[in-house]
């Protein structure tokens, strides 16, 4: 065990944050820490790092032990390049050859004993700068600046100018080269790109220290965590597994605390009825039996109803009429600003009732895209074209539709004047806004608040072609899924940018992805446009800019395959080429599965060597003790190997 939360106690006023909690967090594990926005997960990060006191409990922090933490706000102001910034976390190696350096230098001038003296230290010195890896610390920078979306151009900027989200994934990648024994990570993915995110999932999972993570993303959390820490109503509770493990873990408690309430009452109201009908008779024998059962009815411990944690949003999207066949055309349409080329000459089609999800990694122009169909920003060259009767409903994730100076209650009703107040306050209810939370500036709600402003506007405007950029930011999980279900049974277009994989999955019927400054369409969900991938990137997006013409690009759309058919014989595999797929596609899940398992055997050898060298009949054997050290050095040195082939085999 390396964490151990023992009764935390903590309030803010009436309001409590968390009763008795109590959890810990074992020697390099990963675990996830989930619950509805507000229930306090930040509070208690804060409180194990001891920024925010505790009212009481103890946090317990395994001696020797280092913790590193991510906040969600960051506040660069050092002076620092992105890369000087990053160099600071291997300041110990750096210092190291500094003095390494000094050493070489002195030799040149020293004899005899000095001399020796001095070559012991330098030699005293190198193994510690080799056994931290001090050759490859440079090399280690550029891997997490890149893992993380920065471009080798970006290293030289001033830290301090970056935006918020820039600065969140330097302080990631800062924490993640010191290497603490374990990292918390409050909402680590916000501003990352999928690229990005799939990078943090393999470097986490071979992570040699533990990891806390908060985050939203229950692709990640699958993918990552083995342990799910829930705070619900005040208290906290462990689950083993991933995410989805504790999801139906949880629904199953749930179903089964619900069905042993409403056992007890249908129990309790038939004793009820059983007394009353005895009574009725009037006689001492049925009397007596009346009062008997009374008694045993005061003796039940009666339980009381399970409730919801939270008001939870609940809103539906209906169109107030159907568009025609043709949705949207794009013709050639290029943008770039100065000389950053965002998409040149791209064309694609979206048809009534597609749901379709644009991905690529960040700066390529997706959010840009959407400005121009919403006609926020104009493209250099090319026009698009909306289909008969189309009405667009436009959500942005910077909530531009918004006005800071209104409150809730006149953002709602300055743009939908026929609507009663009483219309206005049960829109805003089922977005959780009631009481006084109405009369809230826009510009003193959180960014979850400004969402659920947004959605509410979304669905008063019954458009039937929905534009979203990022919809899912901000939300958390029970949100997510209740927004994944009202698109899932919209019935209109929506067209959509996101980063959340797991609501592209559930929501997306196809996937555009905007790649070396043209599209690449997958007719699918993300589970198929993983196993596409890499083919049709080949096919469409590999070219030099210049001659992936959007011609090329509207090709694609039109030619890409899908998990049901094909769109023409000249783009199907042969059958040659699809068995040369499958048969390396086997052998990446054959080596990937040893990998493993030749990974668990020396993790599990390695911790027996860590056992006996605490017993007393080894650690007084110097021989012994040489043997298994070396045992265990061998043992790391191919571990290092087999994390590496590992990540290469995984992505």
């Amino acid at each position: 065990m390396i964490l151990a939360c023992h009764n935390l106690n903590k309030s803010f006023g009436e309001r409590v944050i968390v009763k008795n909690g109590s959890f810990h967090i074992e020697d390099r594990e990963k675990a996830a820490f989930v619950g509805v926005n507000g229930a306090g997960k930040s509070t208690i990060l804060k409180i194990i790092m001891g920024t925010e006191p505790a009212d009481s409990g103890s946090i317990i922090l395994t001696k020797g032990k280092t913790i590193g933490y991510l906040a969600q706000q960051q506040n660069l102001v050092s002076g620092n390049t992105v890369y000087e910034e990053l160099k600071t976390a291997k300041a110990d190696i750096i210092a190291l050859e500094q003095q390494i350096r000094s050493i070489e230098h002195e030799l040149r001038s020293l004899s005899g004993d000095e001399l020796n003296a001095r070559l012991e230290t330098y030699n005293r010195l190198m193994s510690e700068f080799e056994s931290k890896n001090g050759y490859a610390y440079e090399s280690e920078i550029v891997g997490v600046l890149k893992g993380l979306g920065f471009q080798e151009e970006e290293f030289s900027k001033q830290a301090d100018t970056l935006s918020g989200g820039q600065k969140t994934r330097v302080s990631l990648g800062k924490l993640l080269l010191t290497k603490p024994d374990i990292l918390l990570l409050d909402e680590p993915t916000n501003h990352l790109d999928l690229n990005s995110i799939s990078w943090l999932e393999t470097y986490l999972l071979n992570y040699p220290g533990a990891v806390f993570i908060v985050s939203h993303d229950r692709f990640f959390l699958n993918r990552v965590v083995t342990k799910v820490v829930e705070i619900d109503n005040a208290e906290l509770c462990m689950y083993s597994g991933n995410y989805k493990d504790y999801a139906d873990k949880k629904k199953q408690l749930r179903d089964a605390r619900m069905k042993e309430y409403l056992n007890q009452q249908r129990e309790i109201k038939h004793q009820e009825a059983v007394i009353e009908k005895l009574r009725s008779f009037n006689r001492e024998k049925s009397i007596r039996r009346a009062e008997s059962r009374e008694k045993m009815l005061q003796k039940i411990d009666v339980m009381d109803k399970p409730v919801e944690t939270v008001q939870e949003m609940h809103f539906s999207l209906e169109p107030s009429c159907v568009s025609g066949n043709d949705v949207l055309s794009v013709e050639h349409i290029s943008k770039q600003f100065d000389e950053q080329v965002l998409f040149s000459d791209i064309s694609f089609e979206i048809k009534r009732g597609e749901h379709v999800a644009i991905i690529g990694d960040n700066g390529t122009g997706k959010t840009t895209l959407l400005k121009i169909l919403n006609q926020v920003t104009d493209a250099d060259s090319g026009a698009f074209t909306l289909g008969s009767k189309v009405h667009i409903g436009y959500y942005d994730q910077e909530h531009h539709v918004l006005h800071d100076g209104k409150t809730i209650f006149e953002e709602i009703s300055d743009d939908y004047p026929t609507l009663t107040n009483t219309e206005i306050r049960n829109t805003l209810a089922a977005f959780q806004f009631t009481a006084d939370d109405v009369f809230k500036l826009i510009r003193d709600l959180s960014g979850g608040e400004k969402g659920r402003v947004s959605l509410a506007k979304l669905m008063l405007s019954e458009a039937n072609f929905l534009i979203l950029d990022e919809p899912t930011n901000h939300l958390d999980i029970t949100s997510k899924e209740i927004l994944e279900q009202a698109l899932n049974d919209y019935t209109g277009t929506v067209l959509y940018v996101s980063h959340d994989r797991y609501f592209i999955n559930q929501t997306a019927s196809r996937i555009l992805e905007l790649v070396n400054q043209t599209f690449v369409n997958y007719i699918g969900n993300y589970d198929y446009y993983l196993e596409k991938k890499e083919e049709l990137t080949a096919k469409y997006a590999s070219e030099s800019p210049a001659a992936n013409s959007g011609a090329t690009a509207l090709s694609s759309a039109k030619a890409s395959v899908s998990g049901s058919a094909s769109a023409g014989s000249g783009n199907r595999l042969s059958w040659q080429e699809q068995k040369e797929l499958q048969a390396r596609e086997r052998k990446r899940k054959n080596d990937l599965a040893k990998t493993e398992e030749r990974i668990a055997v020396l993790e599990e050898r390695n911790s027996e060597i860590d056992g006996l060298m605490i017993q007393e009949d080894v650690y007084s054997n110097s021989v012994k003790c040489q043997e298994l050290a070396a045992e265990k050095t061998a043992n790391e040195t191919e571990l290092e190997e087999l994390y590496e082939r590992w990540g290469t085999l995984a992505e």
